[in-house]
């Protein structure tokens, strides 16, 4: 949808914050260097590897600009490498935050971090775990350093580390491995992020002051700064978008929330509204899309602005097209029952959906289909589940599906994709959603 040319120019400071598994505190770290970064002048780019949300909501709340989803599922390396570039183009310093272990990718190390390092050339720093292991850690770091060639491990941050004396003997697994320590965080309940329903708190400040201190202070964050600095690349960047349609967006901090940055900037004509308490003007909308979040658990609000829901159905029924994904599908349906009771929603799609905790179901995985002849690729990530008499789940009878969908591995899988009228709406959240319709 883009057009793209190639310029050579220097690139600046780059790097990805990784660990061998997840729970090692990278996404502290990473973040709190963003924050450290930001505070000290510099224009930090933040990216995140994989489909995921949360974190790239707190590195644009950090960094003050949208951090950028790298995916090679959902997207092809050639096109991870265009985003690289046009995101961090005007950047000081480009950080990325992996996901999950290093080489933890959706088949073996297919789709993973390290995969995501290799396709850009970026140096990687492990955050690694060291509340319990001293010189244990020299084999693990060994496996990592060596195992792939073209993943190059820059160095190491220890993390929970329980004084200088325990750090002197992790820095000596860093000498003996020829590798560089970049420093250590201590073992402090205060540093860690909390975490809250799917996800992080939103709640809580996002660039802790004792955290950027700490780092400040224990980690030689400089020698971050010159690590991929000024290597000559070639820079592919996006010409003008030829998304001209109208696009409508919900958008609220958790009802409606989970937006890929790319997927906005494709469009010159975008209007926003809070379906919590706007009505949107669809008159002239060409398409309406209302993504992915937590509309389960602002229930009152949703079901408060009656006028929003009532222009929504209107407009499904006229034809208005919809791009329907996640929480955006359960506010289309009929309702969403919770422990508390029933929640009336737009009654666009003749479906409820549960969010009660006995029915509560973690589906999660990358999902792919094929619509009018275009493979659509997303991913998956709910609790809530349609709600469906127990005879019929006992008859084996599923939920109507306009489409088949596939897991990463070519598996099918159960997710339906529902379609009525002009509308599209699915469990799936789309990494493209321009040619859906």
């Amino acid at each position: 949808m883009f057009n793209v040319f190639c310029t050579f120019a220097p690139m600046k400071a780059s790097f990805m914050i990784a660990a061998p598994t997840s729970g090692s505190g990278k996404t502290t770290i990473a973040r709190g260097l963003m924050a450290l970064l930001t505070e000290w002048g510099f224009k930090v780019q933040p990216f995140k590897c994989g489909p995921d949300y949360i974190d790239t909501k707190f590195h644009e709340t950090v960094c003050g600009r949208p951090s950028i989803n790298l995916d090679t599922f959902m997207a092809t390396p050639e096109h991870v490498r265009h985003l690289f570039a046009h995101y961090s183009a005007d950047a000081d310093v480009s950080i990325i935050e992996g996901m999950m272990g290093l080489f933890d990718g959706y088949d073996r190390d297919k789709g993973s971090s390290a995969e995501i390092a290799s396709v850009l050339d970026v140096p990687v720093v492990l955050v690694v775990d060291a509340k319990s292991a001293a010189y244990s850690i020299a084999p693990l770091l060994s496996g990592f350093v060596n195992f792939r060639k073209d993943v190059h491990i820059a160095g190491v941050i220890y993390n929970k580390v329980g004084s200088e004396r325990h750090f002197q003997m992790l820095k000596q697994v860093c000498d003996d491995l020829g590798i560089t320590c970049f420093g250590y965080l201590p073992k402090e309940k205060t540093l860690e992020q909390d975490s809250r329903y799917l996800g992080l708190d939103f709640s809580v400040p996002t660039g802790s002051q004792e955290l950027i201190k700490t780092l400040e202070e224990r980690v030689e964050w400089k020698r971050l700064l010159t690590l991929n600095e000024n290597t000559a690349r070639c820079l592919r960047e996006y010409g003008s978008s030829t998304m001209r349609i109208r696009l409508v967006v919900a958008r609220n901090q958790e009802s409606f929330s989970f937006l890929y940055q790319e997927n906005l900037d494709r469009y010159e004509h975008i209007t926003f509204f809070d379906p919590e308490k706007d009505v949107p003007d669809l008159s002239a909308a060409d398409l309406l899309y209302l993504p992915g979040g937590y509309p389960e658990k602002h229930l009152d609000a949703l079901v408060t602005n009656e006028a929003c829901r009532k222009a929504i159905k209107e407009y499904a029924e006229k034809g208005g097209k919809i791009v329907a994904e996640c929480g955006g599908m359960m506010y289309l349906c009929e309702k969403i029952v919770t422990d508390d009771g029933e929640y009336p929603m737009c009654g666009v799609l003749s479906y409820t959906i549960t969010a009660r905790r006995a029915d509560r179901k973690l589906s999660l995985g990358y999902r792919r289909f094929e619509l009018n002849g275009t493979e659509f690729r997303g991913h998956e990530f709910h609790y809530t589940q349609f709600h469906r008499d127990k005879e019929k789940v006992e008859r084996g009878e599923k939920i109507a599906t306009a489409v088949q969908v596939y897991n990463a591995k070519g598996d099918p899988v159960d997710t339906p994709v529902i379609r009525y009228k002009n509308v599209l709406a699915s469990y799936t959240h789309l990494y493209k959603i321009g040619d859906v319709l």
